[in-house]
């Protein structure tokens, strides 16, 4: 009985699949339908366009592929060192062929006297050229070679795939019976034909049965082009179209002026002259607000270029047009020092403040939720505490959202929900820097500012690496800078994963640390996130103080804590951080107008990935330069901060070797939605059926 496979057919139903292989595709690869398969796509191919010679192989040859005829099989060895080793010829010498494994089955199936395509891994052993478990395909047709021949994909499998026959050959198989039954007509076109005319794009079917079964390079360049155009083009659309419909269904607050709180504090009391880059993002931020439309912002800045001033000069604007405004931080370090910077500033110009986190408690957190519900708070700093069911704003209409990235879309939305009467306005700020192909995949949806400019009295920080057999030489600079009355950041990593054993690390490193800075000359405090609350705000206000000379800590310090003093910051066993998370640590000093250092400790060995990082962060001090470079050796999926890059789960393009591709697919998206936003035209029909009818999706209108 023959099958009417479709597109959207369960996968047992393909030939070669049946229920048994179908379950174990579903489980291990996710691949529940054919279009699945068909999406599944190979991460390599083997070039078996051209057969070598055996002559042609060479002490540095690693694959070959030849035409050879099997000359004798035998079995040698005994147990476990029992292996099938058969002898292939050509006019020009033999290889042996070795298999460890499956003798008896090959046994079976080698014919002596018969020609073979071998393709597989050359190794010399004793002077002899031989290739272990090679690929075999007995040559049917000697005079019809080519059909035999071309480029082979290679297909991630597991090893329990593998033994049920389901390994890189075993779904290559299927996916060529797949296309005996998939034509044209089942795959959709989904781009306007001007598009595909305009960048030369292949058939979207062609480029599904090219990717998999390419008959030359020319093939795979061209149905990559295709399908990652494809790919990049529906994450900008998508993105664009979030944005217009979030524009028409959410309307903002109108902020026309920018009020008698905000002039009384620039004229009179601001701490220090904006630089250009704060004085744009301003202007930026302010006529999104008094717009019609609610904005929704990315305020990216790097470590120590005024991203708090900025907002907080923003939170003056929608008090000074009658409403609150609030900041929501991820730890209750950061909103701490959020409130000591604002609630100093704010006392100033008579506006009233609370801190908000799980410490607040009973009577004082009661006081907070009153005044908040008659307005009497104007601005409101915390944690999640924020977004708590009895929490009540009179008249919320801006949240600032700082390192957004480590809050979930539905805790900001809840955020955004305390608003009465409308949509606040929002801003979220992070102080990672993203790179610019990074941040128009991940947040093309949201309008960018950036600071990409330091306050004009800062000192590049001088950043060195030593290794343990240095350390004096570490000792002996720390108390050359606690002489000149420095004080140091001494940290140590905090993996979840071995966090027993690297407490006891920093313990350790702790108690070395007291042998060689002693009472009572030197004072070094200790903080870490297993510590009693009050231990830790004990430790860290000795050191804020200016009581201790060193802090030793875990990456608690890695946000929140602002010491102008600080100006040497050690990082030990720096070759197991990310470079993100080693260049927002070296953003905690560098705070005042004293020359900083930035140390970074390794052991006497350490990896050339971990080599390389610590070299980029030697040699520059640029955020946006070490996020470029973190995102060419780590991939974006994996960057600190962008770990919700699930948001975009990329099947075949990539963001770095793409960038021409992506950069292309995003101006087109935008200039065919400037022209026709509800895409009427005719000419984009297919993008119509593809991008507008599709179903709500409820969490887009969410920064």
């Amino acid at each position: 009985m023959s099958v009417n496979i479709q597109i959207d057919s369960p996968i047992e139903y393909l030939k070669g699949v049946g229920p048994i292989k179908g379950a174990l595709l579903k489980k291990h690869l996710n691949v529940q339908v054919v279009s699945d398969l068909l999406n599944y796509f190979p991460f390599r191919y083997v070039d078996k366009s051209v057969f070598s010679k055996v002559k042609d192989i060479y002490i540095s040859t690693e694959y070959i592929l030849l035409k050879c005829k099997i000359s004798a099989i035998s079995e040698e060895g005994q147990g476990r060192q029992k292996r099938l080793v058969a002898l292939a010829e050509d006019e020009t010498g033999v290889v042996e062929l070795i298999w460890f494994q499956g003798a008896n089955w090959l046994l079976q199936l080698l014919q002596v006297g018969q020609d073979y395509m071998i393709y597989g891994k050359v190794n010399f052993v004793k002077g002899r050229i031989s290739i272990a478990h090679p690929e075999l395909d007995l040559i049917r047709d000697p005079n019809n070679l080519k059909a035999q021949l071309g480029y082979q994909a290679v297909y991630s499998s597991t090893e329990s795939l593998t033994a049920k026959g389901l390994g890189s050959k075993g779904i290559g198989q299927i996916i060529q019976n797949l296309f005996q039954y998939i034509h044209h007509s089942q795959i959709e076109e989904i781009l306007p034909q001007y598009i595909i005319d305009k960048f030369q794009l292949i058939p979207r079917y062609d480029a599904f049965k090219k990717i998999h079964l390419p008959k030359s390079e020319l093939d795979i360049i061209y149905a990559k082009n295709r399908l990652k155009f494809d790919e990049l083009f529906a994450i900008q659309m998508k993105m664009f179209l979030s944005k217009i419909k979030r524009q028409r269904q959410s309307k903002g607050y109108l902020f026309i002026q920018l009020g008698d709180y905000f002039n009384d504090f620039y004229k009179n009391y601001m701490p220090f002259p904006l630089t250009q880059a704060q004085q744009r993002v301003i202007k930026e931020i302010h006529h999104d607000m008094h717009s019609s439309y609610q904005m929704n912002r990315l305020l990216q800045g790097d470590v120590g270029s005024g991203k708090t001033i900025v907002s907080f000069l923003i939170m003056l604007i929608a008090i000074g047009n009658g409403y609150q405004a609030c900041i929501m931080a991820p730890t209750e370090v950061l909103a701490t020092q959020h409130y000591q910077t604002i609630s100093g500033y704010c006392e100033k110009i008579g506006l009233k403040t609370c801190l908000l986190t799980s410490q607040v408690k009973s009577k004082v957190r009661q006081n907070i939720l009153n005044e908040l519900a008659s307005g009497e708070i104007h601005i409101a700093i915390g944690t999640h505490a924020l977004i708590e069911d009895p929490i009540v704003f009179h008249n919320l209409g801006l949240c600032v959202v700082d390192e957004q990235h480590r809050f979930g879309v539905e805790q900001r939305a809840k955020l955004w929900k305390k608003a009465k009467n409308g949509n606040p306005h929002v801003l979220v700020m992070t102080a990672t820097p993203i790179p610019r192909t990074l941040a128009m995949t991940l947040y093309g949806d949201l309008d960018v500012s950036i600071i990409d400019e330091l306050p004009p009295n800062r000192k590049e920080i001088k950043t060195m690496h030593l290794k343990d057999i240095q350390r004096m030489q570490l000792y002996n600079f720390m108390k050359e800078q606690i002489e000149q009355g420095r004080q140091i950041y001494f940290v140590f990593p905090l993996i979840a994963e071995s966090e027993k054993l690297d407490i006891e690390n920093l313990t350790l490193g702790y108690e070395k640390l007291l042998q060689y800075f002693p009472l009572p000359k030197y004072r070094v405090s200790i903080v870490h996130g297993k510590m009693k609350s009050a231990s830790k705000e004990s430790e860290m206000q000795l050191f804020v103080s200016g009581s201790s000379n060193i802090m030793v800590a875990t990456t608690v310090i890695e946000v929140g804590v602002n010491v102008p003093n600080a100006s040497v910051m050690v990082i030990e066993n720096a070759e197991r951080f990310g470079l993100s998370q080693l260049h927002q640590l070296r953003g905690r000093v560098g705070r005042g107008a004293d020359q900083s250092y930035c140390v970074l400790m390794t052991g006497n060995k350490v990896s050339l990935d971990a080599l390389k990082r610590i070299e980029t962060m030697v040699a520059t001090n640029d955020g946006f330069k070490i996020a470029e470079a973190d995102l060419e050796m780590r991939g974006p999926g994996d960057l600190d901060g962008t770990k919700q890059s699930g948001l975009i789960q990329l099947n075949i393009a990539d963001i770095q070797e793409d960038n021409k591709i992506l950069v292309a697919a995003r101006n087109l998206a935008e200039a065919i939605l400037n022209k026709d936003p509800e895409l009427s035209n005719p000419l984009n029909i297919r993008l119509r059926n593809q991008y507008i009818d599709e179903e709500d999706n409820s969490w887009a209108k969410i920064g």
